[in-house]
């Protein structure tokens, strides 16, 4: 008999016959690998997100942050050179990793090479089952530029503040050429659940926070829209 290789043992699509299925919050079930639009709500996002941490979980303050947090932060970012911003756009902004918290997990991009092509047409699947629960709209090169920027600057400032990255490993090892801000751009949201500048919020307190900048924006899109 030919013993087993690793590759025997690997799970793809292909060769499993159970499917992701993940039991939210709110009772309702995903299929992580075919999602449809309407299979979570907006509650049990802002909760997934809220548990889903970045920068490895790594973090030098008590807690680690979570993508609900950092969203907001790329948010506010593209907000400060942009205040104007149409709502459709900061939902895009809002929403970008939405996928994560779906998964529950945000892999660093280097990572994503090495989980390869099945990874990435998951994360797409769930990107776009999002985009179509949202009408998210779709990003011009300029705009897809300057969403990358704001977020590049989250990250850096989120290294720098969060994780304690010195600024030549952000630049080196990070390769994120972008300066850290040295200002909180959340710290308004931040001193009114009595946490410090960059400090990561509890996960009931960012996903709170998240939500209700997710129902702003969609009905300030509605408006606009006359819906």
């Amino acid at each position: 008999m030919v013993g087993r290789t690793y590759e025997d043992n690997v799970m793809t699509p292909d060769n499993t016959s159970q499917r992701p299925f993940v039991l939210l919050p709110s009772g309702r079930v995903i299929d992580l690998a075919d999602p449809s639009s309407d299979s979570w709500s907006d509650e049990d996002l802002a909760i997934g997100l809220s548990h889903t941490y970045r920068w490895g979980g790594h973090s030098r303050w008590p807690r680690p942050l979570t993508v609900a947090q950092h969203s907001l932060t790329v948010l506010a970012v593209r907000r400060l050179g942009e205040p104007d911003l149409a709502p459709g756009a900061c939902l895009y902004e809002q929403l970008h990793d939405a996928e994560e918290g779906l998964l529950g997990f945000d892999c660093i991009a280097p990572l994503k090479a090495f989980l390869g092509a099945p990874f990435a047409a998951l994360s797409a699947r769930l990107t776009s089952a999002v985009t179509r629960r949202y009408d998210l709209p779709t990003l011009d090169a300029e705009n897809y530029r300057r969403h990358k920027r704001a977020d590049r600057i989250a990250a850096a400032s989120e290294a720098r503040h969060v994780t304690a990255w010195t600024p030549a490993q952000i630049a080196a090892t990070l390769q994120l050429t972008e300066q850290p801000l040295t200002h909180d751009p959340l710290l308004a949201a931040a001193e009114a659940s009595g946490f410090a500048a960059w400090e990561p919020w509890p996960a009931d307190v960012a996903a709170a926070v998240w939500l209700d900048a997710l129902l702003i924006l969609i009905e300030a899109r509605n408006g606009e829209h006359g819906r």
